[in-house]
Order: C-alpha cells, then sequence, then structure tokens
C-alpha cells in the first residue's frame, strides 16, 4: 500500500490493518524536508518556541539551551512511555504507525527524512512496538501509547518481531537498523497526536462493518427459521420515512429471502398478523446502525488523513503554531457511536435468539432440540447471548462525556477517546459471538422445515455452516460449535459466502 498523505480511503486503511506492507509515497518527501528545514531555521533564530527550545506541558515556560534540544527530545520520550496493561494487538499498532507515517507526510511536523524512514523501514521489516494499552487520555494526544512507539525507534523498550518480543535495541539490530538519534521537535512530533485512538476506533469499526453484514444474513435466516414474513421489507415503506440505511437494510433482506420456498409455503392465509419486533422491525434498527457507523466512517477518514501533533510547522513563513489538533474529541464521538451501533446489532439478534428457542413465539421445537426435555438444546447458548449483550451495555457507556484534568491543570479537559476507541475489539468479539449463536439457532430452525428451502442466498448460508458444524441431533458439547460458528462470523467468511450485495460503510 503506497500512503499519500491527506488522500488515504477508508479501504487503504483496512488493508494495511489486515497486514498489506505500506510506504509513503516519494512525493511527500519534499514536503517533509521543506519542514525539517524550517525547524532548522527556527533554532538558529534563538528565540523560544514551544517544543523545539522549551520545556512540555505545564513546562513551556522553561528555556532549553541549545546543547540539551537532542537531550530534550530523548528525555520527553522515555519520560512518557508511561503506558499500563496488556499489549496493543500488532495489527493496531501497525496502523498506528502508518497513521503517524501519513501525518508526517503532510509536511507540517518538522521531522527530519532520517526520522519518517526509520518508521517506514519499522513498517516495513515487520518491526512493532510493543505498546501498552492503557495510559491514554486522549489529549494531549495519546501521549503514553505513542511514547512506546518512539521508545522502539531510540533502542529502548520491546519490539515484537519474527513473532518473539525482544529488546528493542537487539530487534533494530537484527533488521539491519541503528536506534534513531532525535532532532530538535521530533520527540514530541512523535508521541503527540492521536494515531492510537485512530487505530483502535478505526480497528473496531472495521471489525464493527463485518459483524453488521453478518447479521443482516442471520438476522434473515431467523425470520426464514420462524416463517416470518418478508412484507415488513416492501420498499414502499421504508420510503415513506426516507432514511437511507433503512432503505437500503429493508432491500437487502428482501433479497436475501427472495425466491424462498419457506417463506411461499406461508405466504397466504397465514393466522399472524404480525411478527415480533425483533424480525420485523430489523429494516428500522439495523439501518440506523448502517446510517451511523457511516456517519463515524466520515470522521474517522478525515482524522486518519489530518495532522494532530503540536506545533505545527508552516515551511512557508518559518512558524511554529501552537493550537489543539491532538483533542481526540471527534475520535471519541465516534468511537461511542460505534460503540452504541455494535450493542444493538447484538441486542436484537439476542432478541431473535430468544424468539427462536421459545415454542410459543416460533411454533419450532422447545429450544430447537427433536427431543426437549431429555435435551437442552440451545438453552444454554441464548443465555451466553445474553451475557454478552448485558456486557456490551455496560461497555457502551459514552467515554466522550468523560473528563479528568492532567498535567497540573494544564491539560483541563481531555476526551477519553483512547479507552473509548480500545473498547471496541472486544465489543465486536462479544457481538460476534452473539451472531454465531444465532446462526447455529437460526439454521437449527430452518432444518425442521425440510424438505422446504429457503432461498438461494440463505442457503448458501446455510451450507456454510453444516460444512463446519452438523445439525444438533441431540445433546452434545456445544461449546465447539459456538466457536466455529462465532468464526465464521469473525472471519467475514459468512458474509463472503453468501451470493448477495450487502450494505456497508461504503
Amino acid at each position: 500500500m503506497i500512503i499519500n498523505p491527506g488522500a488515504m480511503t477508508l479501504a487503504n486503511w483496512r488493508a494495511i490493518y489486515e497486514g498489506a506492507s505500506a510506504t509513503l509515497n516519494d512525493e511527500a518527501w519534499s514536503a517533509i524536508d521543506a519542514s525539517a528545514a524550517a525547524v532548522a531555521r527556527i533554532v538558529a533564530k534563538g528565540a523560544p518556541v514551544y517544543g523545539i527550545n522549551t520545556g512540555f506541558g505545564k513546562l513551556a515556560s522553561v528555556r532549553i539551551a541549545s546543547d540539551d534540544l537532542a537531550t530534550l527530545q530523548r528525555n520527553i520520550v522515555l519520560s512518557h512511555a508511561a503506558g499500563t496493561g496488556a499489549p496493543s494487538p500488532v495489527p493496531v499498532v501497525r496502523l498506528m504507525m502508518a497513521l503517524k507515517l501519513a501525518s508526517f507526510g503532510v509536511g507540517a511536523s518538522g521531522v527530519r527524512r532520517e526520522t519518517v524512514a526509520m518508521l517506514e523501514a519499522m513498517l516495513a521489516k515487520g518491526l512493532t512496538p510493543v505498546v501498552p494499552s492503557q495510559g491514554s487520555v486522549g489529549a494531549s494526544g495519546d501521549l503514553a501509547p505513542l511514547s512506546h512507539m518512539a521508545a522502539a525507534m531510540i533502542g529502548v523498550g520491546a519490539i515484537a518481531f519474527d513473532e518473539q518480543t525482544r529488546p528493542a535495541a537487539e530487534a533494530l539490530a537484527q533488521a539491519g537498523l541503528a536506534p534513531l538519534e532525535l532532532g530538535p521537535k521530533e520527540g514530541l512530533a512523535l508521541l503527540n497526536g492521536t494515531q492510537f485512538s485512530a487505530a483502535n476506533a478505526l480497528a473496531g469499526l472495521f471489525r464493527a462493518e463485518t459483524v453488521f453484514q453478518s447479521a443482516l444474513i442471520t438476522g434473515a435466516l431467523s425470520t426464514e427459521a420462524a416463517k416470518g414474513s418478508d412484507a415488513p421489507f416492501d420498499p414502499r415503506i421504508h420510503a415513506l420515512r426516507g432514511h437511507a440505511g433503512q432503505r437500503e437494510v429493508g432491500d437487502a433482506l428482501r433479497g436475501l429471502m427472495a425466491g424462498s420456498a419457506i417463506r411461499a409455503s406461508h405466504a397466504v392465509d397465514d393466522p399472524r398478523v404480525q411478527d415480533p419486533y425483533c424480525l420485523r422491525c430489523q429494516p428500522q434498527v439495523m439501518g440506523a446502525i448502517l446510517d451511523l457507523l457511516r456517519q463515524a466512517a466520515t470522521t474517522l477518514g478525515v482524522e486518519a488523513n489530518g495532522v494532530s501533533d503540536n506545533p505545527l510547522i508552516f515551511a512557508d513563513t518559518d512558524e511554529a503554531l501552537s493550537g489543539g489538533n491532538f483533542h481526540a474529541e471527534p475520535v471519541a464521538f465516534a468511537a461511542d457511536i460505534i460503540a452504541m451501533a455494535l450493542c444493538e446489532i447484538g441486542s436484537i439478534a439476542e432478541r431473535r435468539i430468544a424468539m427462536l428457542v421459545d415454542p410459543a413465539l416460533s411454533g419450532l421445537p422447545a429450544f430447537l432440540t427433536p427431543r426437549p426435555g431429555l435435551n437442552s438444546g440451545f438453552m444454554i447458548p441464548q443465555v451466553t447471548a445474553a451475557a454478552l449483550v448485558s456486557e456490551n451495555k455496560q461497555r457502551a457507556y459514552p467515554a466522550s462525556v468523560d473528563s479528568i484534568p492532567t498535567s497540573a491543570n494544564q491539560e483541563d479537559h481531555v476526551s477519553m477517546a483512547a479507552h473509548g476507541a480500545r473498547r471496541l475489539l472486544e465489543m465486536a468479539d462479544n457481538v460476534s459471538a452473539v451472531i454465531g449463536i444465532e446462526y447455529l439457532a437460526a439454521c437449527q430452525g430452518i432444518d425442521f422445515h425440510a424438505p422446504l428451502s429457503s432461498s438461494d442466498a440463505l442457503e448458501a448460508a446455510h451450507k456454510h455452516l453444516r460444512a463446519a458444524v452438523p445439525t444438533l441431533e441431540d445433546d452434545r458439547h456445544i461449546h465447539p460449535d459456538m466457536e466455529a460458528a462465532t468464526a465464521l462470523v469473525r472471519s467475514g467468511s459468512l458474509v463472503a459466502a453468501v451470493p448477495a450485495d450487502l450494505p456497508g460503510l461504503a
């Protein structure tokens, strides 16, 4: 993937997150050189400029002598590498590094060519700094996480390399790289910015899209299993309300069920007048989720292409302007939206599972087992789904409404974007498991309608599961079935197996 600063798409970022290599567009180097030259001229003038020859944060009024500028930058990296908690996932850290590389490529950060090249080389060689996942409040940038990245670049801390974690200096040497010597402003430029929060939010967004599309398929399967109606998916209903996501989800669900013999079997004289909301209101709920995910995608797309360190260097006038682009409020809001969306995908899916296992609602055997009583069937998988949904409800509390003063009240309002974004992958895991359970339950329900078949699209989904998990005739160790179905959801394999054009972020 060629990184074109300021012009990257979500698909580009997703490719990097999923493992694509990344190098900077050659056209970016001239802007990088101009920005670094501007910093050199500012230093030569001798006037106090924040982040270049002064202390940081509350210590901005302390002037630093020219002989100590390199030590100043090294010290800020070492002192700010104060994260804690489990290491961040390697794909997230790689994405964070690529986001920082793109930000430097704009030419407003004042870093030298060799510093940018070091970051690029580490990405290319598979050197991933070990970055503790906790410690950022989302302003003044993701200081602690990005400091751990910067520390690895100067040979301090740890690096994951060749499937092993080893001391940073050792890993760099093995890859043929020497530790970086930081120049004026470079330590601050590396550790200031929103790239940790943005990388986690983007990772959550990508996972949310996959689980959303999977839930459209399992929702249609559940509708079939319960012999629900596709009348609520009629486009005339959704045109009258007008929301784009609702219209698209209605079209998708109708398309997924098109040509179903199961649907045809009860299309006339069905004594049920209306289905439960978990079936009937799928376009309204999932459509609203789609609209929100797209809003979050827009925000994160802008953020990923921006420059968020401080101060910013304007080479045409040799100015270093201090501002607040490091404040991650946009990322925090986007992360909160994604969290709510994930919560609701799981919530309505769990209600469909509960409906399917209840014979009074579904018309199917109790707990979807041919011999209830002797067998418990899907009794406890539904309980597990309920537990995961409640856990996600607790996690969905908005992070952006919280703030706590830091740095002796210099940084007196912060975004909390980092942990707001960091929770998303775990929430997506929970929803993937809920959708995996629904996948099992819905296909089990459809099995009771044999020899009637579903639509081509849903039969493909059914066949895909049955290649990994057989029909549940009698109780067996059900955990492996759940893990197999969840893996098909989490990996995107279910979505890929279904011949349907499902709405997504684009």
